[in-house]
C-alpha cells in the first residue's frame, strides 16, 4: 500500500500548478487546507482580502472534493492558532509519512516552516514555487556580479526567455518599453466602461457575514465586495480586460481619476498572487489582442512588462535579500503613520482619495500607491516598518514578497537604492498633471507657502533640503539639486520652515 501524504495548500497556492498538488493521490492523500488565527491577523488586513481567500479557498476545497480528494477543512471558527497547529491534528488523526507544501511568499512564515520536522515529528518538504516564471536561482544567477539590478534588464532577459512580443529575436517595434506612451493624465477624454459585478454566491455569502463579525475593526467596505472567488470568474474578468479595457489601459494607466477608483486598469493582480490566474497565460492572451489589432503595442507591452518583468522581478529581489532587505531604512525615516492613513480624512484630495479607496476597496492602481500615498510616505518621512506594514493590511493582491519591495525599495527609497536610481519624490505639480484631483481640492498645486498651499509642494523641498547631503551624490538628482541650491536663501528658509510648521501637525 502507497504510503499517505499530507499536502498543505495555502490561501495563496489556490492553483491546479501548486507543486505540492501536482502529484496528489486522490483518495491516499489527505489535502488540507486552514483558516487560521495567525494568518488572519498578523497585520490588520483589509476584510476584501480576508472574504476573497477564505472563500476561494471553500469553493477550491470543494473542487477537490469533487474530484475524489480527501480534504479537511479547518474553518477560523475552529480556533486553530496558527497552521502548525492544523497540521498536529492532522499528523495524529491520520498516519501520513511526510507532509508537502509549496514554499511560503513570505520571509515570516518560511523561516517557521524550518522547524515543522522537528516539531510534528515527520518528514515536511517544503517544495519550491514552480508557479512564477522565474526560478530564485534563475533570478541569482542574474544578479550575481551585478552592481546594479534594474528591471529594466530583467524584463528584457525575461522577454527573450518567454518569446513575448518579439520579432526575430528583436522587440517589436523597434523598442523594449513603450512607458513613454503611457503617461497620459485624465481629462476625461473617452467613457470609462461599467464592469459587470460577481454577485456573491451562498458560500462567499457566508463567508462575508463570519468576517464581519470576527473582524469587526478591520478596513473594507464589504457592501462593496466585487471580487471572483473561482477560477472561472478569474478568468472571466480578465476575458472582459482584454476585450473592453485593455485598448486604453496603456494610455491611461498613470492617470489620476476622480470618477473612477478603477479606470481601465485589469484588477488580476490579486488573482494572479492567490493562484487563480496563471501569469504565462494573461501575459500571451495579452500579446494575441496586440497581434489581433484588438490593442496598441504599448498597451500590450506595459501590461506584459508590470507580469513578466515587475512581478518576476520584486519576488527575485525578496528572496535575495531578506531578512535583512526589510531593516533597510535609507533616510532613517522614524516619524510615526498619521491616524488618517486609518480614516482617510484629510484635505489633501488625491491623498485622501487614494487613501479611502485602498481602505474601502483594498485597491489602489501603481500610481496612487506610488506617487500619492508613498511619495507623501517619503517626503513626511514616515516610519519605514510602519508605511509596510500598512501596505502589507490594506491591499488585496499584498503579500510580503511583492510589497516589501514595491513599498520600502520603489515608494520610499530605503533599500539604499537596491531598485531604484533615484528616490520617486514629486511635488503636488505631478499630481496636477496626472489627473483631476486638484480641481477639488483646498490646496493650490501652484503655491508652495501659506495656508492653502499643496502640502506636497513644500513637502518635496523639505525633503531635498534635510537631505541634500546624500542626495547630492546621485548624478539624477544632480539639477534638482542644483535647483534648490541656487534659491534665495531667505526664500529655502521660508519653504522649510513652512513644511516644518505642516509636519507639527501630523
Amino acid at each position: 500500500m502507497s504510503e499517505s501524504h499530507c499536502i498543505l495548500v495555502l490561501a495563496d497556492q489556490l492553483s491546479w500548478d501548486n507543486p505540492a498538488l501536482v502529484d496528489a493521490r486522490p483518495g491516499i492523500d489527505t489535502i488540507v487546507m486552514a483558516e487560521v488565527a495567525e494568518e488572519a491577523n498578523y497585520v490588520r488586513h483589509n476584510r476584501h482580502k480576508i472574504v476573497l481567500l477564505f472563500s476561494a479557498m471553500r469553493h477550491f476545497a470543494q473542487v477537490l472534493a469533487e474530484r475524489g480528494f480527501s480534504v479537511r477543512y479547518f474553518r477560523l471558527s475552529e480556533g486553530l492558532p496558527d497552521l502548525e497547529a492544523a497540521l498536529k491534528k492532522i499528523v495524529a488523526e491520520v498516519p501520513v509519512s511526510r507532509v508537502r507544501v509549496c514554499a511560503p511568499g513570505e520571509y515570516r512564515l518560511w523561516h517557521s516552516m524550518q522547524t515543522w520536522t522537528d516539531r510534528l515529528g515527520v518528514a515536511v518538504d517544503v517544495l519550491e514555487d514552480t508557479r512564477f516564471l522565474c526560478t530564485l536561482e534563475a533570478f541569482n544567477d542574474w544578479a550575481d556580479g551585478k552592481k546594479q539590478l534594474r528591471m529594466e534588464f530583467f524584463y528584457r532577459e525575461m522577454r527573450k526567455r518567454y518569446q513575448l512580443l518579439l520579432d526575430n529575436g528583436e522587440p517589436e517595434g523597434g523598442k523594449w518599453n513603450y512607458d513613454s506612451e503611457n503617461r497620459v493624465g485624465w481629462r476625461n477624454q473617452i467613457p470609462i466602461p461599467a464592469r459587470h459585478d460577481i454577485v456573491p454566491d451562498a458560500v462567499t455569502t457566508e463567508v462575508i457575514d463570519e468576517v464581519l463579525d470576527a473582524f469587526p475593526n478591520n478596513p473594507g467596505d464589504l457592501s462593496q465586495f466585487r471580487l471572483a472567488v473561482t477560477h472561472a470568474d478569474a478568468e472571466a474578468q480578465f476575458e472582459w480586460f482584454c476585450e473592453v479595457a485593455l485598448p486604453s489601459f496603456g494610455t491611461y494607466q498613470d492617470a489620476l481619476v476622480e470618477e473612477s477608483p478603477w479606470v481601465f486598469h485589469s484588477l488580476i493582480s490579486m488573482y494572479l498572487n492567490c493562484g487563480l490566474l496563471k501569469p504565462l497565460v494573461v501575459c500571451q492572451r495579452a500579446e494575441r489582442a496586440w497581434r489581433e489589432g484588438r490593442c496598441s503595442l504599448s498597451a500590450a507591452e506595459g501590461f506584459i512588462r508590470q507580469i513578466l518583468g515587475w512581478r518576476e522581478y520584486v519576488r527575485g529581489i525578496y528572496w535575495l535579500w531578506m531578512p535583512e532587505y526589510a531593516e533597510r531604512n535609507t533616510f532613517d525615516a522614524k516619524r510615526p503613520l498619521p491616524e488618517f492613513f486609518w480614516t482617510g480624512e484629510t484635505d489633501m484630495r488625491c491623498l485622501q482619495q487614494a487613501l479611502r479607496q485602498s481602505l474601502d476597496l483594498g485597491y489602489a492602481h501603481h500610481i496612487q500607491r506610488l506617487m500619492v500615498i508613498g511619495n507623501f510616505a517619503l517626503l513626511a518621512g514616515l516610519d519605514v516598518k510602519a508605511v509596510c506594514e500598512w501596505y502589507l493590511a490594506v491591499y488585496v493582491d499584498a503579500y510580503e514578497w511583492v510589497e516589501l519591495p514595491n513599498t520600502a525599495g520603489m515608494a520610499l527609497y530605503a533599500d539604499h537604492g537596491a531598485m531604484a536610481s533615484k528616490p520617486y519624490a514629486a511635488s503636488g505639480k505631478y499630481i496636477q498633471k496626472q489627473g483631476n484631483h486638484c480641481k477639488q481640492c483646498r490646496y493650490n498645486p501652484s503655491k508652495v507657502t501659506g495656508t492653502d498651499a499643496c502640502p506636497y509642494n513644500s513637502l518635496y523641498w523639505h525633503f531635498i533640503d534635510r537631505h541634500s547631503p546624500l542626495l547630492g551624490k546621485n548624478a539624477r538628482m544632480g539639477l534638482i539639486m542644483g535647483n534648490w541650491r541656487k534659491r534665495n536663501v531667505d526664500e529655502k528658509a521660508a519653504i522649510v520652515a513652512w513644511a516644518e510648521e505642516w509636519l507639527a501637525t501630523l
